[in-house]
C-alpha cells in the first residue's frame, strides 16, 4: 500500500476548517471540510472518509484538490451545460423581429404568438424550439408575453373617429 497524499497547505487549522464548516450551508462541502480537519488531528484516512460519507480514494481527490486550489478548491464547479440553441447575435435578431412586429404578408401574422415565433425561427435558421423554450428566452431577452392588442396594419383613422362621431352607441 502507498503512502498517503499529504495535506501540504497550511493556511488553515483543523479548529478553522471546522469553524468555516459550522458557516457553510452546502452539505456536500461541509463533509469534505471536516474530512479535511479529520486527517490533520490525525486521524486516519480511512476513518476520516467512513465518517464523513465517502470512499477513502474520494477522501483522496478531495486533499489533491485541497492542496492545488485551497478552500476553494472544495466548492462545486459550475458546469456549462448544453450550449443555446441560438447564438447571441440570432437572439438579437429574435429581439428586434419581436420590437419592430411581424410583417402580414411575410409571417401571415399580425401580432407575434410564442408558436409563430417558433415558426419564423424554424423557417430562418432551421432551428426547431418547444413553444416553452421560446417563452423563456423572451424572458431571457428581458421581455415579457403580454401582447398589445393588434391592429390591422391598413386601418383608417379617420374613418373610425368617424364611425365613433355618427355612431348611436357613441
Amino acid at each position: 500500500m502507498g503512502k498517503a497524499i499529504e495535506i501540504i497547505r497550511d493556511e488553515s487549522s483543523a479548529e478553522e476548517l471546522r469553524t468555516l464548516a459550522a458557516g457553510t450551508r452546502d452539505g456536500r462541502v461541509v463533509r469534505r471540510l471536516l474530512a479535511l480537519a479529520m486527517v490533520l488531528e490525525g486521524e486516519s484516512r480511512e476513518d476520516a472518509a467512513q465518517l464523513n460519507g465517502m470512499d477513502r480514494q474520494t477522501l483522496r481527490d478531495w486533499v489533491h484538490r485541497y492542496n492545488e486550489e485551497g478552500v476553494a478548491g472544495l466548492y462545486p464547479r459550475a458546469i456549462p451545460g448544453r450550449p443555446g440553441a441560438l447564438t447571441e447575435e440570432q437572439m438579437e435578431t429574435v429581439r428586434a423581429m419581436v420590437l419592430n412586429g411581424p410583417d402580414p404578408e411575410i409571417d401571415g401574422v399580425v401580432r407575434w404568438r410564442c408558436v409563430d415565433l417558433r415558426e419564423a425561427i424554424a423557417r430562418r435558421w432551421s432551428v426547431t424550439l418547444h413553444v416553452r423554450t421560446v417563452g423563456r428566452m423572451l424572458r431571457r431577452l428581458k421581455m415579457t408575453r403580454l401582447q398589445p392588442r393588434p391592429y390591422h396594419p391598413k386601418k383608417n383613422a379617420e374613418a373610425q373617429e368617424e364611425f365613433k362621431k355618427n355612431s348611436r352607441a357613441w
